[in-house]
């Protein structure tokens, strides 16, 4: 058991979804270089769910059954991945990238609350409010104050705001119904959530084919690769480790995972882009690992 009274499976699941789901950022840039957004998102989840139901085959393993389960998984499609991912793709391009990650920073914070009422053990605490808010300060000098400044707006900038936003809001609803979700093989409820989301977002891919008014496009071998990279570690993989981890340490430690991306993809460019840390980025670090140790840490006095 780690300090916070966690086991150091919970802590290893996280940074692998961190490392896994951190990594598509620049898989993504990559990719929507040449294709639509409505086409990546396709394109990974098809992957995806082609790779899981290949394993499912060879290990010889059975689909979820029962109504309730089946519906726990069309909403999760629908909330936790076609709906989110359409969105921030679509707010990307109208909204700098410093922006939307505070606006996706709100998702622990929403989780907090939702899972306070939905999720038994998981009391809205002080220190837990404490933490996540240190947190979310650490995001806002991560990226730059000045981000903040180009809050509002008017007209598609406002909109694409807002799409940003219902995204997080998407994901902390998500945590609580997958949480909630009875339980099922986690290779297979993944395969059938990225092959619903995949359904989902197929006409929106196929609409240059459909309309003689859009160009078709022609993607290099690039940006075909990062779609499949896409599909077999952020998707995939990634989909498993969330189930995972969110049936066993539950939504508001999963959450966790929006104030430590961001961190990760600063090491990344800091390690192989050659990119130099600056003051900003050592205080961001320590007002985020410190709010993560504040909501994590053990309290046994009544009313902590």
């Amino acid at each position: 058991m780690t300090p916070a009274g966690r086991p150091w499976s919970h802590w290893g699941l996280l940074l692998s979804l961190v490392m896994l789901w951190g990594s598509s950022f620049s898989l993504t840039r990559i990719a929507v270089a040449q294709l639509t957004p409505s086409m990546v998102v396709m394109g990974r989840n098809a992957v995806a769910a082609l790779l899981l139901c290949g394993l499912l085959l060879v290990w010889r393993r059975g689909l979820p059954r029962g109504r309730r389960v089946w519906g726990y998984m069309a909403v999760i499609a629908v909330i936790g991945n076609a709906m989110p991912f359409l969105l921030i793709s679509w707010g990307q391009q109208r909204i700098d990238s410093g922006l939307a990650g505070i606006l996706m920073a709100a998702m622990p914070l929403v989780t907090l609350v939702l899972a306070h009422f939905f999720i038994d053990g998981e009391r809205l605490a002080r220190h837990r409010v404490v933490g996540f808010v240190v947190g979310f300060a650490g995001i806002v000098v991560l990226i730059g104050p000045a981000a903040l400044a180009e809050l509002g707006g008017q007209g598609e900038t406002l909109i694409a705001q807002l799409a940003v936003l219902g995204a997080s809001i998407c994901y902390a609803v998500n945590t609580i119904v997958a949480r909630r979700k009875p339980a099922s093989d986690v290779y297979a409820t993944s395969a059938v959530v990225l092959g619903m989301a995949m359904l989902l977002t197929l006409p929106m891919a196929l609409a240059p084919v459909w309309s003689v008014a859009l160009p078709m496009p022609d993607p290099s071998a690039a940006a075909l690769w990062a779609v499949v990279l896409l599909g077999v570690m952020s998707t995939a993989a990634g989909s498993v480790v969330y189930f995972k981890l969110i049936a066993a340490a539950g939504p508001t430690f999963l959450s966790l995972i929006n104030y430590l991306i961001p961190l990760w993809a600063v090491m990344i460019g800091t390690l192989f882009m050659a990119e130099r840390l600056a003051w900003n980025h050592l205080l961001a670090l320590v007002l985020i690992l410190l709010g993560v140790a504040v909501s994590q840490r053990r309290v046994t006095a009544p009313g902590g």
